[in-house]
């Protein structure tokens, strides 16, 4: 099957972060929250609890991240993905159909819940079936389905508006469960992650798969099947009889533990961008520039499809042939620039001094588009593709999910600290993310590695671990009696 049998698994197994996308904080929850009818059955919720319905959402994707290192060893990548959108059904369902703020509430932990465990399981499982030479395009297709499931989210929320009555909430709400019922179902005709046979002794299977995911329409690429699945099976065969899988074994070496912080540093260092910063609070972001609450939303709709576009372009045509360092360095140096020209923006023609500098206003709007661009050039698919990569088989699953957490960790400290900052401060809160972007500039040229167009199981080579002895690749037979545990 090759190359579309690669692109259409990745696509499929994708609609996880679509749902991602959707439901995140300043997703759909952001419009059904400014709602009259929603407001009027909930007796117009205190600030307190609005802030609490998006803070409760991202302290369950923590748990869900935390989660998914256990279940993605234990049931499979395929089988974590579908306890994803099942618990994504209950939670969505329990939104949809809450008749209390207390309800609700625990609707978005729920949510958030399946969210966190697909956010980590998604890029994961697209990782170990992706083939080397385009694992960046495979993996990035999380990051494109992000954000198509906020774009769809920021019109469906437009055009809910004009319903009435409790629809005008409840549906925007209740259409999340549409692509989780959709992942849930479809998932069961995916195959397995051949890794994660290999692991369990379903060495036929896997064998199948990797057969199935390079293709076998001329004896070249049959031959290169087998190779890589013979090569796949030695590696993972000999690491499994040298570790124990545990969180300890994610810094137990020096290369390990480098492993470790390269993938925790990229999903922090995606947040050191201030990204998620814009996307929560772009609103507030245009109003220090002095524009009016008119064009707010009109702005903000356009920033959202700015981003998938530009990833779109990059995941497909470039990531692969420039690598994964490269970008990062790219994307920490551009922002420093925009976060700064920003700033000066901001302090030079602060509102409400009576005087609209348009240029300004202009200039200022180009600096938040411009790092919308740089994000999904840079941090966006990469941040996925290298905490995914970098670690063995063994401890793959465990070192995504302490990286995923990692992330959720520190966007739910910036979405707190930043509307704070941002009105204490005002524009010299942004200098946090000049110096922030300086620091993972300087950090990444220093340690990070280039990762492109490796083999997973290369991975060795490049961060120096002690090859791992149990079994000599010419020992290697296929088990070919497969139990489906």
């Amino acid at each position: 099957m090759g190359l579309p049998y690669n692109i259409f698994i990745a696509a499929f197994s994708s609609i996880g972060s679509f749902l991602f996308g959707y439901d995140r904080s300043d997703g759909i929850i952001a419009s059904v929250l400014t709602f009259d009818a929603f407001n009027n059955r909930f007796h117009n919720p205190s600030p307190s609890l609005t802030g609490a319905v998006v803070s409760t959402f991202n302290g369950g994707c923590f748990f869900g991240a935390l989660a998914g290192g256990y279940l993605n060893d234990k049931i499979g990548r395929k089988r974590t993905i579908q306890v994803g959108a099942v618990i994504g059904l209950w939670g969505c369902a329990m939104q949809t159909g809450a008749n209390n703020i207390g309800t609700l509430l625990v609707g978005r932990i729920v949510g958030g819940f399946s969210i966190g465990l697909l956010s980590m399981s998604v890029p994961l499982y697209n990782t170990e079936i992706a083939p080397p030479k385009i694992r960046g395009f495979i993996v990035g297709m999380a990051q494109q389905m992000i954000g198509i499931g906020f774009i769809v989210a920021n019109w469906v929320g437009y055009g809910s508006q004009y319903l009435s009555g409790n629809a005008q909430w409840r549906l925007p709400l209740g259409l999340q469960m549409v692509p989780a019922f959709m992942l849930l179902v479809g998932i069961q005709f995916l195959p397995f992650s051949p890794r994660w046979l290999l692991e369990v002794g379903r060495d036929e299977e896997a064998r199948q798969v990797v057969l199935r995911l390079h293709g076998t329409d001329t004896p070249e690429k049959k031959d290169a099947a087998e190779q890589q699945f013979l090569d796949m099976a030695y590696t993972i065969k000999a690491e499994a009889a040298v570790r124990s899988r545990t969180y300890a074994d994610l810094w137990e070496t020096r290369a390990m533990l480098r492993r470790t912080l390269v993938a925790v540093g990229v999903q922090v260092f995606g947040q050191f961008t201030g990204i998620n910063v814009i996307n929560y609070y772009g609103p507030t972001m245009y109003k220090s520039l002095g524009i009016s609450s008119g064009k707010l939303l009109l702005i903000q709709g356009i920033y959202g499809a700015v981003g998938p576009i530009t990833n779109f372009i990059f995941i497909t045509l470039i990531l692969d042939t420039v690598g994964r360092k490269k970008p990062l360095l790219f994307g920490a140096a551009m922002l420093v620039a925009l976060f700064s020209v920003l700033s000066a923006i901001i302090a030079s023609f602060p509102p409400g001094d009576g005087v609209t500098n348009f240029a300004a206003q202009r200039a200022g709007i180009a600096m938040i588009f411009l790092m919308s661009i740089v994000f999904s050039l840079s941090f966006g698919p990469v941040s996925w593709v290298l905490a995914s990569e970098v670690f063995p088989t063994q401890t793959r699953a465990l070192g995504t999910s302490v990286a995923t957490c990692a992330n959720w960790a520190f966007n739910v400290m910036l979405s707190e600290v930043s509307p704070i900052g941002m009105n204490k401060v005002g524009w010299k809160f942004y200098t946090l993310f000049i110096a922030l972007n300086t620091v993972d500039f300087v950090l990444i040229a220093l340690f990070f590695p280039e990762t492109k167009g490796k083999t997973l199981e290369e991975m060795a080579e490049v961060f120096g671990d002690a090859q791992p002895r149990g079994i000599e690749p010419h020992d290697y037979v296929v088990n070919e009696k497969d139990e489906d545990p």
